[in-house]
């Protein structure tokens, strides 16, 4: 497997087909669904199982003294001297038990509650924790991004699974104390019990099946209805949907997905409301069979008005139950398929990551970067983006990047910043690899801003403060840093200064230019006392004025650091040391402004091309 591959396999979770095996088989994921609820709350957890299991006797009992109040009233009607009390108290167990029943209900009901609530939030942060130690590189495959898009949908409604399992366990109790009085009076009767609820149970299991099937075959469209309804109506694409009237094209497209959608649901809707009434049909017979045999038993005396009662609500109340836990297990091994989905987003690991022994970072940094045949090419792709890439980054030096779009620039400072690691040949800081340094130190010793930088929908102080976020609560530093970048004339303009919210999706808050949304973004270079700082096209936005004072405080503010500027104005890459000319991944030119002119090669060539525009 090259290095650049994510490792894939297709569990049970990913298939369109499931075996009750493998159905089985997922009921292995509950005990570590149930740690994790576990570890939510230790307190809520075994409340909500001992409520349960009280409410479990509460159905049995309540048939029971209504078997006695009956037979009791029996009694009583053939007496002339009538004592009550015995009845009475039947009368106020009965309602105790009832008021016991509901309270305990809305006991369980906030606790589920409760649980899904903290659950949903502890689940959550996980996952974004577990995101933070992935790979950019992962972030960047359609197959990652199906995980990432259902472990998302598992961080809420998942103590539905726990609520059903603790549901389970209660009506499997409920049911042995209402079939333990079915078998005194007759063992057969819960032989008919089953016949009446498997019909429903096969049905229903099949047609679960076929829904997870098509639920799971439509992951990616789902991502892409998602994607629509945000480009349709997103304050960030308004201008290009209404400039080139795109409304059209994208509300057909959903349109036709969702249609696509719809249509399959229904064939299978309407499939199994057709089988669904045959099937509980059959059902209901097996039932009504068991039901004459009490009445008969009761007509011919051999059992009491009570116990008719007693055995027609048992009956009807274990068939109900027993269905109710046959589909509701279809159900849950369902969930349960669905949980591994969590668990195969937080079994993904990165391919990156530090050493067991790790190098300390040097502090100042000696000798500087060396790419000894450095090759790299993206995941599913058969270009390379780098191929035999060697040339040395001096400590303290100031290197450009030149080449058309596509020339591996942005590539090369992915690897220079780890994002990546080469598929082919090394990098060397101060002439070790830098997979023997700490990934975490290393990324704090180098700064990056990308062209494609982030407009964070935070304040404006927030938005430079996430170049060192540790450092969020220094203001003086964050000041600085606005004032290096030019940011602090930005802000100077804004109504809340430094706490102003940027970005219109939250209230009060307003946006800013594209340059004046680059001057932010520079600002978080300066936030980061960093030994190495890489610029990637950061000042596409700026005039050229704007521009050239940017880099001159850049290059000042930057003395003794090294530094890499990725720009296609040549006005600003003359500034640097030396400059490297990429061309379809591979190293074409190398030297200063002056030397590459001399040389008359491509450098030369874009430089009078781009000199000829301004003429």
């Amino acid at each position: 497997m090259a290095k650049s591959e994510i490792p894939r396999t297709i569990p049970a979770s990913e298939k369109d087909e499931l075996s009750w095996r493998e159905r089985f088989a997922a009921l292995n994921n509950l005990p570590a669904f149930f740690r994790l609820v576990w570890d939510v709350s230790p307190g809520l957890f075994l409340g909500n199982a001992a409520l349960r299991l009280v409410r479990a006797a509460i159905p049995a009992t309540v048939l029971y003294i209504g078997k006695l109040l009956i037979d009791e009233v029996v009694r009583l009607a053939g007496q002339t001297d009538k004592d009550t009390t015995f009845l009475w108290q039947l009368v106020a167990a009965e309602f105790g038990l009832a008021i016991l029943s509901t309270a305990l209900a809305r006991a369980v009901s906030l606790m589920d509650g409760l649980l899904g609530d903290l659950f949903a939030n502890r689940t959550s942060v996980r996952l974004m924790e577990h995101a933070a130690t992935l790979d950019l590189e992962q972030f960047e495959d359609a197959t990652f991004y199906d995980k990432l898009e259902r472990a998302r949908r598992q961080t809420t409604g998942r103590t539905v699974l726990l609520s059903g399992v603790f549901g389970q366990v209660q009506e499997l109790i409920s049911v042995g104390f209402l079939a333990a009085g079915l078998a005194v009076y007759n063992p057969w009767l819960l032989l008919l019990i089953l016949v009446a609820v498997t019909p429903s149970f096969i049905g229903d299991n099949y047609f679960n099946q076929r829904s997870y099937s098509l639920s799971r075959s439509w992951t990616p469209e789902r991502r892409e209805l998602d994607y629509l309804r945000y480009v349709g109506a997103s304050d960030e694409t308004a201008k290009e949907v209404k400039i080139f009237g795109l409304s059209g094209f994208l509300v057909e497209r959903f349109k036709a997905l969702s249609d696509d959608f719809f249509q399959k649901n229904k064939a299978l809707a309407l499939n199994r409301a057709g089988w669904g009434v045959v099937l509980t049909a059959l059902g209901t017979a097996g039932y009504y069979g068991a039901y004459v045999w009490i009445v008969l038993r009761a007509t011919t005396g051999q059992i009491s008005l009570g116990d008719l009662t007693f055995l027609a609500g048992s009956f009807r109340q274990v068939r109900a139950s027993l269905e109710g836990i046959l589909l509701q297990f279809s159900s849950l091994t369902q969930e349960a398929i669905y949980l591994q989905d969590l668990f195969d987003y937080f079994a993904i690991q990165p391919l990156i990551h530090s050493p067991a022994v790790i190098r300390p970072f040097p502090n100042p940094i000696r000798q500087g970067f060396v790419f000894e045949n450095v090759g790299f090419k993206y995941t599913n792709s058969n270009r390379w983006a780098l191929r035999n890439l060697s040339f040395t980054l001096e400590a303290g030096e100031k290197l450009a990047l030149v080449g058309e779009n596509g020339a591996g620039k942005t590539t090369l400072v992915k690897l220079l910043a780890r994002l990546y690691d080469p598929a082919e040949g090394r990098i060397l800081l101060d002439g070790h690899d830098l997979r023997e340094y700490d990934l975490l130190e290393f990324r704090r010793n180098i700064g990056v801003i990308f062209q494609d930088y982030t407009r964070f929908k935070m304040s404006a102080g927030t938005n430079i403060a996430v170049g060192d976020i540790d450092e969020r609560s220094n203001q003086p530093r964050i000041v600085t840093s606005a004032e290096r970048s030019l940011a602090d004339t930005v802000i100077a303009k804004l109504s809340g200064g430094y706490e102003q919210q940027l970005g219109r999706s939250f209230g009060k808050g307003v946006d800013l230019s594209g340059g004046e949304w680059q001057k932010v973004a520079l600002g978080r270079a300066y936030m980061r006392d960093a030994q190495l700082i890489i610029l990637d096209e950061p000042t596409a936005a700026l005039d050229a004025r704007a521009e050239y004072e940017v880099f001159q405080r850049f290059l000042k503010l930057t003395e003794g650091r090294s530094a890499v500027i990725i720009s296609h104005r040549f006005s600003t890459v003359r500034m640097a040391d030396r400059i490297v000319v990429l061309e379809n991944g591979t190293l074409l030119e190398l030297g200063t402004h002056d030397e590459l002119l001399k040389e008359a090669g491509r450098y030369a060539e874009l430089f009078g091309l781009q000199a000829r525009g301004y003429q």
